[in-house]
């Protein structure tokens, strides 16, 4: 009997040892993924950050093309309005050297 029970002590020890060593290897692992999971994090957080540097740009972009547009708005009709005029002079120009 004492033989039998020191066979289960040692058994015994050996699957607690196993044990011990899988969650050991279980933590390493735990410890890698949450490592991985940090790099990713900080790698959304920089990506986020330059999307977010990108979209300040693009609405500073497109402040400037309505500021832009809006001046070529108020500006076109004068524009036109000149041609216009200087176009019927030089027609009384031409009307009046040719009679």
């Amino acid at each position: 009997m004492r033989i039998n029970d020191t066979d289960k002590l040692e058994q015994m020890a050996r699957l607690l040892e196993e044990i011990r060593d899988n969650q050991k290897a279980q933590l390493e692992r735990q410890a890698e993924s949450l490592a991985l999971q940090r790099e990713q994090y900080q790698i959304f957080l920089n990506q986020h950050e330059k999307t977010a540097k990108i979209q300040e740009r693009a609405e500073a972009i497109q402040d400037k093309s309505a500021r832009l547009i809006n001046r070529i708005q108020r500006f076109v009709p004068f524009a036109i309005a000149a041609v216009f005029v200087l176009i019927l002079y030089l027609t009384w120009l031409l009307f009046r050297v040719f009679r």
